[in-house]
């Protein structure tokens, strides 16, 4: 059995892309005018849902004949940190308020309506209102906007008096493999189903749920530009067949369609399996459509035509000497040695790769290569791994693999001799779905956005926020666990500091970063891991970006136009608005500035070309830490066999990708592209492995 890390979490720490997320929860405001008065209601308890951001919110309010008594609000479902936490702040504000109409809480706007909406709905009930009609309008085209992920949905909805004819999405900006770009998207798919069932009470696509709400939200306002009732049609029902428990047969089943899940379901398919695959959410990509892209390889032709010597050889020797003995040699040297021969297979799948660059200007030899700039993104920034997913998800597609939807696995099915023989889900009906098959590869992710796990793994990121989808909750432990699988307990994760506003990094940006304490601690520039090691050695949990006008980075230079970025004419009155002693950032930012000057950084070696002095109107960015990959979990062979606790392999089961991120990365994450370039090799390897079996 490996060796386990030291407890304590090991941080990978980096600055990367905040995926547009919002500022942080604050408590609602509520409205200034009860609206309780006597004799309105029936007494009673009245229940009713809505869509929240990534679930149904369900609501429960209780009133007396003339006030709202309790309130239950169920938002389970919501993402951690943000709608899962405004249960509380909102039931006080509505009870306060005697109303649906308060404020939300911010950070959670669309699980602050979704409560609000299904609150209104339980006191129209108790207040015996009849659902409006659906209808009613004036014909014509209108237009209208709502803002999504990244930026404003625009949207032209056709009407005649009585129906929605149309809508076409014209201008949007949202995140491509996600969003938009295949064919179960939201921008693909939400116009035709409102059009379809006349409703606006259709389903979000799961794992890109803030774009479905936009197009929902920018429908609703034209439904009201056309003269109708955008709430009735929020509540007209939706066609849905009825929940149908279904059994299917395949060679090989693979459980998750992030670049694990697709290269094996491609890899098995090629070999000539039957095979069918389960995705947790409605859209492929998973974590690696969230990222940057990145893949890390030694002697690739892109490397050679861009003039860079390297060989597995020395990424090995790299890699091993950060992970020492929590390397395993075997899953590293096989990674290393046919990393450029994945690349090419990669490539012979429809993922285009444009350039190599380093995993810091300042380190070589440059090994990280970059996937294709498209669909609006900058390559390499978060969102750009959709350009490896989105040709794997048409590779498969157009190869007739089947992949369910909505599936969430969440038992592997056993024979008495402990043989895996399949798999059973269940979607968000209720109904079941189940798969025999003589292999079953787990490629679930990993369990960022499960609390008792991470509570169990990784003990000291309570609090922490996580960029990862809401599906990664660590399924695939649970099942194979339950089976007799050998779990590496690794407490150590990678968690990135982000700003939660406007997605400012630290990568190769000149600016200072100081900690919670308004203390620089650490040479800005230089690898990520390194960076953000400072502010947590320091003994701070968050730090801020010190920046002025003058700073090159775009991205810095869209965080100083917001107006929730704290800003001042001097150091001190910026940190009284940020909570520091204002003696200590004014020293900071002086000493900085001397050094500036100096051209020498004496305190932490920074290049003079990168020392950017503070000067004019200064601004802070803070900078929260946030999981993105947890390290552990399944321990495999170089078969991507699992093995049991007394390293034998299960027999019909393997895994990879974040599920089974075990023995390639010790306490720190060495380089950008090792997560998404191992889940792809060693997806394929289960597939070629899992195909082959008897």
């Amino acid at each position: 059995m490996r060796k386990k890390l030291k407890k304590g979490i090991a941080m990978a720490l980096a600055l990367a892309m905040a995926l547009g997320l919002t500022a942080c929860t604050s408590e609602p405001k509520q409205s200034e005018q009860p609206t309780g008065s006597a004799g309105i209601y029936t007494a009673g308890t009245y229940s009713a849902e809505a869509q929240g951001m990534e679930s149904a919110v369900k609501v429960s309010v209780t009133v007396s004949e003339s006030e709202i008594t309790d309130v239950t609000i169920d938002v389970s479902g919501e993402t951690a940190g943000y709608g899962a936490d405004v249960g509380e702040p909102m039931k006080e504000a509505i009870l306060e308020a005697q109303s649906a109409e308060v404020d939300g809480v911010s950070g959670a706007t669309i699980t602050s309506d979704a409560v609000k909406s299904a609150v209104q709905k339980c006191l129209d009930q108790a207040m015996g209102k009849e659902p409006a009609e659906v209808g009613g309008y004036t014909a014509g085209t209108y237009t209208a906007e709502a803002k999504g992920r990244n930026g404003a949905i625009v949207v032209s909805v056709t009407f005649s008096e009585d129906s929605i004819e149309n809508i076409e999405i014209t201008e949007q900006s949202e995140t491509y493999g996600m969003a938009w770009g295949l064919t179960t998207s939201p921008v693909e798919v939400l116009p035709e189903e409102i059009v379809r069932c006349q409703s606006l009470g259709v389903d979000s696509v799961a794992g890109a749920t803030l774009t479905s709400a936009a197009i929902k939200q920018a429908v609703a306002d034209c439904v009201t530009q056309a003269g109708g009732d955008a709430e009735a049609l929020k509540s007209a029902p939706v066609d849905r067949p009825e929940p149908t428990d279904e059994t299917y047969d395949a060679d090989v089943v693979v459980v998750g369609a992030g670049a694990a899940g697709l290269s094996a379901a491609i890899a098995a398919n090629d070999q000539g399996a039957k095979v069918i695959v389960l995705e947790k959410q409605g859209v492929t990509g998973g974590a690696t459509a969230r990222s940057g892209g990145k893949i890390v390889a030694a002697g690739t032709k892109w490397q050679e035509a861009q003039g860079i010597t390297d060989t597995p050889e020395m990424m090995f020797d790299y890699f091993k000497e950060i992970g020492g003995d929590l390397i395993d040699d075997d899953l590293l040297k096989l990674y290393c040695d046919r990393s450029a021969e994945n690349m090419e297979w990669l490539e012979s799948k429809g993922v285009v790769f444009q350039d190599v660059e380093a995993i810091h200007s300042s380190l070589s030899p440059w090994r990280v290569h970059n996937p294709q700039g498209g669909g609006g993104q900058k390559t390499g920034g978060s969102g750009n791994g959709a350009q490896i997913t989105v040709p794997l998800t048409k590779d498969l597609e157009e190869s007739g693999v089947e992949i369910l939807y909505n599936v969430c696995a969440d038992e592997l099915l056993c024979s008495d001799a402990g043989v895996v023989e399949g798999i059973s889900g269940v979607r968000p009906d209720g109904s079941r779905v189940t798969v025999n098959a003589k292999s079953v590869v787990l490629c679930t992710g990993g369990y960022a956005q499960n609390k008792e796990m991470m509570e169990r793994y990784a003990e000291t990121t309570e609090g922490f926020m996580t960029l990862v989808p809401t599906s990664n909750t660590g399924d695939g432990l649970v099942m194979a666990e339950a089976v007799g699988a050998q779990i590496f307990d690794s407490p150590a994760t990678q968690v990135i500091y982000v700003s939660k506003t406007c997605g400012v990094g630290i990568k190769e940006e000149a600016g200072l970063i100081v900690n919670a304490r308004g203390e620089r601690v650490v040479n800005e520039y230089t690898y990520q891991y390194h960076v953000g090691q400072g502010i947590a050695n320091s003994g701070c949990s968050y730090g801020y970006y010190i920046a002025s006008a003058a700073d090159p980075n775009p991205t810095v230079q869209y965080g100083l136009t917001l107006e929730s970025t704290p800003h001042a004419a001097t150091a001190a009155e910026l940190a009284e608005q940020i909570g520091v002693d204002p003696a200590v950032l004014e020293a900071t930012i002086s000493r900085y500035n001397e050094l500036c000057a100096l051209g020498v950084d004496e305190d932490f070696g920074k290049p003079q070309d990168k020392m950017v002095p503070i000067e004019g109107e200064i601004y802070a960015l803070r900078l929260d830490p946030s999981v993105t990959v947890t390290y552990g979990g399944l321990v495999t062979d170089t078969s991507a066999r699992v093995l049991d606790d007394n390293n034998q392999p299960i027999s019909g089961l393997y895994a990879a990708g974040e599920v089974a991120f075990t023995g390639l990365c010790g306490e720190e994450y060495p380089s950008c592209g090792l997560a998404v370039g191992t889940a792809a090799f060693f997806g394929r390897v289960a597939g070629e492995s899992a195909a082959a079996a008897e």
